[in-house]
């Protein structure tokens, strides 16, 4: 059986070749099933970059991807963001009202638009007080985070690459959501790849642990393992 994902020696060269040669180099790793990581390190190490690249969003400079066993560079890029998708810190709403939004990729991808199915992903997340007529521009950071969350889940995704999505939530909303994602794992094994700073949403949502450092993904380890010894671990509290 072919792995669900795999990363092989991916490197992404910096911005500014003077400050720094590359942001990240050598990036393998292998996901055999769906799995939940959360992917750790301190700010500008490349963990965003890395999401986008795996969401065919960036370039990469070396290096290759595969998603059961198929190659990157060999899949058509709506496909592959089917399967493997992105959803940014800063959301992003299209032009119109939330129902526009959350029908975007049934039109994109010409499938019918599962509307029980978005009402109980709405209410999960704690949006079902909202009117769907409601421009969405008109929404708080907040409610948009989460609108982009539910349009990109509603591809019924086999993989989910989250950056920090749940930073501009109060305590209750972050909450909804993190129980909804593990839920979707249990019930229909959405893999996530979580990028976050929390360390207790870390422990709380992960399985696996993807640490990057120094430009490399200096620990892959399962989340026990890695908050074990938190103590003796500098590393573990760079977060």
């Amino acid at each position: 059986m072919k792995p669900l994902f795999e990363l092989k020696q991916l490197t992404k060269k910096h911005w500014d070749a003077q400050e720094k040669k590359e942001l990240f180099s050598d990036i393998t790793a292998t996901i055999e099933r769906p799995e939940r990581i959360a992917l750790l390190g301190k700010s500008g190490q490349g963990k965003s970059t890395l999401l986008r690249i795996l969401a065919k969003l960036d370039s990469i400079d070396r290096g290759k991807i595969y998603f059961n066993g198929q190659l990157m560079n060999e899949v058509d890029s709506r496909r592959w963001r089917m399967n493997i998708c992105y959803v940014a810190q800063q959301a992003t709403m299209l032009p119109g009202t939330i129902t526009d939004n959350l029908m975007t990729s049934s039109k994109i991808h010409n499938r019918p638009f599962e509307e029980d199915f978005a009402r109980q992903l709405i209410k999960e997340v704690g949006l079902d007080h909202l009117d769907w007529e409601k421009q969405a521009g008109n929404l708080s950071g907040g409610e948009k985070q989460r609108i982009a969350l539910v349009r990109s889940l509603l591809l019924r995704p086999k993989i989910l690459l989250l950056d920090e999505i749940t930073a501009s939530l109060d305590q209750q909303s972050k909450e909804l959501v993190e129980q909804l994602l593990v839920k979707l794992y249990e019930k229909e094994k959405i893999a996530f790849i979580w990028v976050t700073h929390d360390t207790e949403q870390a422990k709380n949502i992960s399985e696996r642990i993807w640490y990057m450092e120094d430009g490399k993904l200096a620990s892959d380890v399962k989340t026990s393992e890695f908050f074990g010894d938190r103590a003796s671990s500098p590393k573990q509290v760079m977060l």
